[in-house]
């Protein structure tokens, strides 16, 4: 996965190159990349604890439950690609590597 400044600065370049300017597109690009960043924890989530995640209320109660950041995943990533048509861009192909895996 490409690092979050390589992301950053190749989406402010395609606003520019595509003669976009102006404070609101680059708070645009913030939000973005501020929800690229919780895509990566949710994805990390899921990683690490699975799909279905084990409960137990306490009470005797327990058992297993889907993984909430699945749906927060799908939710995150809608968002992202409206803000991408929003701004006219279109995401750019990365490779994955572990550095980003780590926040």
């Amino acid at each position: 996965m490409a690092k979050k400044s390589e992301i950053k600065k190749d989406l402010i370049d395609q606003l520019e190159r595509n003669g976009v300017f102006g404070k609101h597109y680059l708070d645009l690009v913030n939000d973005y990349m501020a929800l690229w960043e919780i895509k990566n924890k949710l994805i990390k989530d899921i990683k690490d604890r699975g799909v279905s995640i084990y409960w137990c209320n306490g009470g005797g109660q327990e058992g297993y439950k889907k993984n909430d950041s699945i749906a927060e995943l799908n939710k995150t990533n809608a968002q992202m690609l409206k803000i991408l048509n929003e701004l006219g861009l279109k995401a750019t192909k990365t490779d994955v590597t572990d550095d980003d895996e780590e926040m």
